[in-house]
């Protein structure tokens, strides 16, 4: 199925049966990317002594519950709900089904922007200068879905343990120049926008929903940030549409599925 639509007063066009899925699947019990040495993500099959929910056990059906760290096990997207008192849940946050947005690659660096706390030595950052070399003749219009793919992009990151390779995160400036872009809804294929290990400071979480000792800020509570991703080299750089997925969880955090679809002028 096609669609046409107009953004700034020109005409575009979608075939919603050609998309990239940005997400790294959860693979219960198998290989999967890991954040802060939690438990991987697995599934077990129920047993009461009467019934057991596996077919090669003889059970009469496979009936399974399931165990996940959304955070931590793989793509997910979170809400203000993830910094705040208020208990926000990513389920009435999320509430736009489709919306353009913008795929660009970045190379981390070494850099003397700021962040909080200092930055270190061996620490490689995402910059407000490398966003700006690719976005400035980038329309607002096309920035409401921002995606970044780092470099080098390695299959790795499908199963890398985060613990054992330390990953790259924001600047300061960097989030403060997103959000002076109008983003709404940052992808990454990072495991947080923030350093891992940041003293509980989440600086770049809380720029980019302008939250301050954990107070809501209902001017962002539609804001989202999806991290874990993965961008197949296959898939170019430019603006695409979006359809970001996440089941009907009343959390803070849900595993996602980010699609996004090709556009083209008219």
């Amino acid at each position: 199925m096609d669609a046409k639509f107009l953004i700034d007063n020109k005409g575009y066009s979608l075939d919603f049966s050609k998309f990239h899925d940005l997400s790294i699947p959860i693979n219960f019990n198998g290989e999967q990317p890991n954040t802060y040495g939690v438990d991987k993500a697995i599934s077990t099959a129920y047993e009461d002594g009467k019934f057991i929910g596996d077919t090669r056990k003889g059970g009469p059906c496979n009936f399974e519950t399931y165990s996940i760290t959304p955070h931590c096990n793989g793509t997910h997207t979170e809400c203000i709900g993830h910094i705040t008192d208020e208990r926000i849940s990513i389920l009435s946050s999320l509430n736009s089904a489709l919306f353009p947005s913008t795929l660009i690659s970045v190379l981390p660096k070494s850099n003397q922007e700021t962040y909080i706390p200092k930055i270190e030595t061996n620490d490689l950052l995402i910059t407000k200068e490398s966003l700006e070399k690719k976005l400035n003749d980038v329309s607002d219009a096309f920035l409401e879905g921002l995606i970044i793919r780092t470099l080098p992009n390695l299959e790795s990151k499908k199963s890398i343990d985060y613990m054992k390779q330390k990953p790259s995160f924001f600047t300061l400036e960097a989030m403060k120049y997103i959000r002076s872009r109008g983003v709404k809804h940052l992808m990454v294929d990072i495991p947080s926008v923030d350093r891992l290990f940041d003293d509980g400071h989440l600086s770049c979480h809380n720029i980019f929903w302008n939250t301050s000792s954990k107070k809501l800020n209902t001017a962002a509570i539609h804001f989202t940030i999806t991290e874990m991703i993965y961008v197949d080299n296959n898939i170019c750089d430019g603006s695409y549409f979006t359809n970001l997925q996440i089941p009907a969880f009343n959390s803070d955090a849900a595993p996602s599925r980010p699609i996004i679809f090709s556009i083209n002028e008219l």
